[in-house]
């Protein structure tokens, strides 16, 4: 036996065997997905479609579930079916976000779209019992076009300590509720849609069916924006949004047709928005609840104070 043993070669690999891991390899924190800014993704009809659908009657038609239902079948001191509404809303918004993450062809941060997933679900929470209590107060005579110490049947609670009780529910239902559930909700938007670009020599237009969805969906976002009086919040949105199509322009990349579908209903609802604050522009009662620079009355606001006579508006 001469010199050394000769080092043996590795077997070739057999046909159908896994070959040996290449650059992309499975790490200790599991599988990650290849960023792959070359496939153009598929308009995902399914999703956009129960997106919008369980957006209008969850969250929508929730306080129009309660209003039309008769109150003998949800008694006041019971939950509402408005409040059953918002319970699947919690369960079912936040899955179909997963979902559409899960369809982005571009790596998305995982640990940021999990603390996004969780703290919607909290804020989400937190509005639905201080929305259920507010809601409930319109059967009292709850007038929500004025401030919680403006309403007759709020000013005239004995003790006084009562009423700052209420404006702590106010603040819970309306600013550290919205803030959690709108935050992460528009940042997981926007997170997707930065996965949303393609080559432009592959650029592609939206089919029929994103056409017709844009008109429910920018309509919801209309309301969400309105109602939950996050302006500011969704016009930085939309301008990032604007910023970055702008950006990956010069990179040669362009929208595909689900970056289309929510780049035109961001756009469509801000058009929205702007005719409802043109519209409402003169209300003295509505200026006086939204005082300031940014003026944006909320649909439930003027149903009480123009649709709904609601007992005590008088006094």
């Amino acid at each position: 036996m001469q010199g050394s043993a000769r080092r043996r070669p590795f077997p070739a690999a057999a046909p159908g065997s896994v070959p040996p891991l290449g650059p992309l390899h499975t790490g200790r924190h599991g599988v990650g997905k290849a960023e792959d800014t070359s496939r153009t993704s598929p308009f995902h009809l399914d999703l956009w479609f129960y997106f919008t659908l369980q957006n209008w009657v969850l969250d929508f038609g929730r306080p129009i579930a309660m209003i039309i239902l008769p109150l003998e079948w949800f008694p006041l001191n019971k939950p509402s079916a408005g409040d059953y509404f918002h319970m699947a809303y919690n369960v079912i918004t936040p899955f179909l976000l997963l979902k559409l993450i899960e369809r982005s062809p571009r790596t998305l941060p995982r640990s940021m779209v999990h603390v996004s997933i969780i703290t919607f679900v909290m804020g989400a929470s937190i509005h639905l019992v201080g929305d259920s209590v507010n809601h409930r107060l319109i059967f009292s005579g709850y007038q929500h076009h004025l401030s919680v110490r403006d309403n007759p049947i709020i000013r005239n609670l004995k003790p006084e300590t009562l009423i700052d009780s209420f404006e702590l529910l106010y603040y819970y239902d309306e600013y550290l509720g919205h803030s959690m559930w709108y935050i992460p909700f528009f940042l997981i938007l926007f997170i997707y849609f930065s996965g949303c670009f393609t080559p432009a020599a592959q650029r592609s237009r939206m089919p029929l069916a994103a056409l017709l969805l844009v008109g429910p969906s920018s309509l919801y976002y209309w309301y969400l924006v309105t109602e939950g009086q996050i302006f500011i919040l969704y016009i930085f949105t939309f301008f990032a949004m604007t910023a970055l199509v702008l950006h990956q322009r010069r990179k040669g990349l362009a929208l595909d047709s689900n970056g289309l579908f929510l780049l035109h209903s961001f756009l469509l609802a801000l058009l929205l928005i702007l005719a409802w604050v043109g519209w409402l522009w003169n209300d003295a009662t509505l200026r006086r609840k939204y005082p300031g620079v940014i003026y944006v009355p909320e649909p439930w606001a003027f149903y009480t104070l123009h649709v709904r006579a609601a007992p005590g508006s008088a006094a």
